[in-house]
């Protein structure tokens, strides 16, 4: 009975056979489930799937061409008039009339007030007065000194009365001087009640009304000189030696383009921002500017002709050194080439490749996912190479299958 149980237990112990047919559990010839691919990475050797493919549209792919480029150096800041003039009374006097308003455009020479003349005329009226009195008493003392050498000559008058004579005629000389002084001042004084403007500009401010007395040396009007306008900007020192006067400086204001020069370059160096002051002048003959508006631009410090050009959004940089390296499509794979960069212009987005590209290039252009080097790539649009020697199948055509 023991040997009985004992037989039933080592019975029931053992596996299940194997279905007839399949390779038993654990055999080398078995396939366990996998994952997608087989469970390789993509582009991997082995018999999982091919290497990755990359598809591209033609806007992420550049042809690297000559072109122009221009070296330029950035700048900013606010476009203020050339000059700021300011008009102040140079006698005490009432306004007798205001011709002119705040923002009204002005010519060199037009009147744009008048203050009360009329006890300055008459002061110029009496120094006219007594110039002509002095000039005439020159007159008779030149006419007598004259004389006095007639008689002096024939012996009729003494050395003495001579000299008198011709001290007379220098007291004369004298007071004519004085007098001419007074009306000359007498005149300044009643030109001075009529207030022109200096120079071609705009009124920008004007603090009298017609009534008001005003004192000597109070402000009248500012005029503004705003046909050419002018911007101050801090150049760092380390490219400031390239920046000259003459040099163009293309400007973006108010949402327009303009153009000006390089007027002048200072001569010392910020001890505090270590910048150099550059000063360009944009000419604004039609007022479309105005004063103080803010700006920025670019001087071009040089241009250069049949450089060879890629777009700034092709360049990548090496995670080790930093270098830079652009992504190059060689026939249907992507390759990677390390580039040496000339000029870069920001502004324009381009940048010269002075090693590492030839003419006729293609690169891939700004952020278009993971890339690698030996990734296939197709970009739509273009027709893909294919094997040479191979023509394309017809419709319906079945080719036979390679070994």
């Amino acid at each position: 009975m023991g040997w009985a149980v004992l037989l039933l237990v080592l019975a029931c112990s053992r596996p299940p056979a194997p279905e007839r047919g399949g390779p038993p559990a654990g055999a080398s010839g078995g396939r366990s489930p996998a994952s997608p691919g087989g469970g390789q990475p993509p582009g991997a050797a082995g018999g999982g799937r091919g290497a990755a493919r990359a598809v591209l549209a033609a806007a992420d792919v550049a042809v690297i061409r000559a072109g122009r480029i221009e070296a330029t150096t950035p700048i900013a800041g606010d476009l203020r008039p050339l000059e700021t003039i300011s008009i102040r009374s140079r006698l005490e006097a009432d306004v007798d009339d205001v011709l002119v308003r705040d923002g009204e455009r002005v010519r060199a020479g037009q009147l744009l007030a008048r203050l009360d003349a009329g006890e300055l005329d008459a002061a110029r009226r009496s120094a006219e007065a007594e110039r002509a009195s002095a000039r005439t008493e020159l007159a008779t003392a030149e006419w007598n000194a004259d004389q006095a050498a007639e008689l002096f000559k024939s012996g009729a008058i003494a050395e003495g009365d001579l000299r008198m004579r011709r001290q007379a005629v220098d007291g004369a000389k004298a007071r004519v001087a004085a007098a001419e002084a007074r009306y000359r001042t007498a005149d300044r004084e009643v030109t001075s009640t009529r207030i022109v403007a200096p120079a071609n500009g705009t009124v920008e401010r004007r603090f009298v009304q017609p009534g008001e007395r005003v004192l000597r040396g109070a402000p009248l009007f500012t005029v503004v000189r705003s046909e050419v306008l002018e911007l101050a900007a801090a150049v760092p020192a380390r490219v400031a030696t390239g920046v000259q006067p003459g040099q163009l400086a293309r400007f973006t204001a108010d949402g327009r383009a303009f153009t000006g020069r390089v007027a002048r370059v200072s001569a010392t160096i910020d001890p505090a921002s270590r910048a150099v002051t550059v000063y360009v002048q944009v000419p604004n003959a039609d007022g479309s500017l105005k004063g103080n508006s803010f700006a920025s631009g670019r001087i071009v410090q040089r241009v250069l002709e049949d450089a060879l050009l890629v777009p700034t959004a092709a360049l990548r940089q090496s995670p080790d050194n930093g270098a830079p390296y652009v992504y190059r499509i060689e026939g249907d794979q992507i390759g990677s080439a390390k580039v040496a960069l000339g000029v870069v212009d920001d502004a324009a987005g381009m940048a010269e490749i002075t090693d590492g590209l030839a003419a006729g290039d293609r690169v891939v252009v700004g952020n278009v996912g993971t890339l690698g080097r030996g990734m296939k790539v197709t970009v739509v649009g273009e027709k893909p190479a294919g094997r040479p020697g191979a023509a394309p199948a017809a419709a319906g055509e079945r080719r036979p299958r390679g070994p």
